[in-house]
């Protein structure tokens, strides 16, 4: 029996036996907008530290920028819009100056090197 056959009926047999029903998402798209929004060297860690639990200060901040999109969108008070207006921005640039350090830090590994 080759390899591929033997991991394809492992999959067939939790597949029959229901072990995939209760995943998170199941059903759903998935959205990967935070994955591509970060810069291509920074995917393959990123992505290993949010499977241990850990999530980037950059990835939470997109989060908390989506949030706040959201929350402005919906307000129809002149002042609550100037306030979420005004955490917004504050979120825009905490993200900018993540990105702009780690950009630093690799410009400066490049030139170590």
């Amino acid at each position: 029996m080759s390899f591929d056959r033997a991991i394809e009926e492992i999959i067939q047999a939790a597949m029959a036996r229901g072990e995939f029903s209760n995943l998170k998402g199941a059903g759903k798209p998935q959205d990967h907008s935070d994955y591509f929004s970060m810069p291509e060297e920074d995917r393959l860690a990123n992505t290993v530290l949010k499977n241990s639990g850990f999530v980037p200060p950059e990835v939470e901040l997109l989060k908390e920028m989506d949030a706040l999109r959201a929350r402005l969108s919906a307000s129809k008070s002149d002042a609550d819009r100037r306030e979420l207006t005004k955490q917004l921005d504050e979120k825009q640039l905490a993200f900018d100056l993540l990105q702009e350090q780690k950009a630093a830090a690799r410009r400066r590994a490049r030139k170590i090197k």
